[in-house]
């Protein structure tokens, strides 16, 4: 009854979560889940808390976090019921599937939501008026696609065939084959489309691009499937000799030969200045949704290498990361 009768003054009284918070004598707490479960998630954390390090928050002293991993999607629902339980100020929820359980969950405590598209995920009902308790960043970029066939062109000059690999049940590659198979064409490439819904398919997709006769390989950002098995899918293109292009760097870290895609360490870095606004004060509805701006280049020079590719200077001159 207290803490309620604290809420209903805070909300009479326009104070900021902050402050009201510092007030009771509690620090400002925002609940996370899908925090670091492994190796490959935890330079991304790092910007997130160095982001809040620059606003100023020191956690344990100027802001409580209460981190909660998720190994699987299946398990966002309950994670999420629990942290909504123990009345945050705020939730952060670094993916879709986070985000979409933390909106069913509260319809009142803000959301602050990393999405490839918010809009098509039901996050959000406009990038510019969010209009509810969810905010926050898109990885969404226009024409994203076509730069990175672009690239792949440019390493692989003499492709002819490139084979896209995709997931149906990701509900977001029906448009992005699409988009991928027209930028393709418009670049001399014959696109080959070949699915994978799960780990036991990913032998099967890789005979049939050699059925294909594909020459280089296009892979669609793929969390469940493609990302969770990114080590994988580069020894098998690596096998075929086959050259790849992919959107995360953690595929180039795994063995694959380049990538170009939205930097991932911004985004979660921008994830702070969100947390911020909101502890002062905004509300998630007045926060436009926020476009990535800064993108990047990663070569494996030892994949490259083992395909007996020698990339052309102009594009390594353009590499934001070699890895050897």
């Amino acid at each position: 009854m207290r803490r309620r009768a604290l809420a209903l003054a805070i909300v009479m009284l326009g104070l900021p979560l902050s402050a009201a918070a510092q007030q009771s004598g509690r620090l400002p707490t925002i609940a996370i889940a899908g925090a670091p479960t492994s190796a490959s998630d935890q330079h991304l954390w790092r910007a997130f808390r160095d982001g809040l390090r620059d606003l100023g928050y020191v956690e344990g002293r100027t802001l409580a976090i209460e981190w909660r991993g998720a190994p699987s999607q299946e398990v966002y629902g309950r994670i999420m019921r629990e942290l909504v339980g123990r009345k945050p100020d705020l939730i952060v929820a670094p993916n879709s599937a986070a985000a979409t359980a933390a909106k069913r969950a509260t319809h009142s405590i803000p959301i602050v939501m990393i999405s490839g598209d918010p809009i098509a995920d039901g996050l959000v009902t406009s990038l510019t008026r969010p209009d509810g308790n969810v905010t926050g960043l898109s990885t969404l970029a226009s024409d994203i696609l076509g730069k990175q066939l672009q690239l792949l062109k440019e390493a692989v000059p003499k492709v002819s065939r490139v084979a896209i690999l995709s997931n149906p049940g990701n509900p977001f590659h029906a448009a992005q084959v699409g988009e991928a198979t027209g930028a393709a064409r418009s670049l001399g490439m014959e696109p080959r489309t070949v699915e994978a819904r799960g780990h036991k398919d990913l032998d099967a997709a890789f005979v049939a691009m050699r059925s294909a006769k594909a020459d280089a390989l296009l892979v669609l950002s793929d969390g469940p499937v493609f990302f969770a098995n990114r080590a994988r899918i580069a020894d098998l293109a690596a096998s075929r000799r086959l050259p790849a292009m992919y959107s995360r760097r953690d595929h180039v870290e795994a063995g694959g030969l380049m990538a170009y895609g939205t930097d991932r360490r911004d985004v979660f870095r921008r994830l702070a200045v969100y947390v911020d606004k909101i502890l002062k004060g905004a509300k998630p509805a007045d926060l436009p949704v926020e476009q990535p701006t800064r993108f990047e280049l990663l070569v494996n020079l030892k994949a490259a290498n083992a395909l007996g590719l020698t990339l052309p200077p102009s594009l390594l001159a353009r590499v934001d990361e070699v890895i050897r």
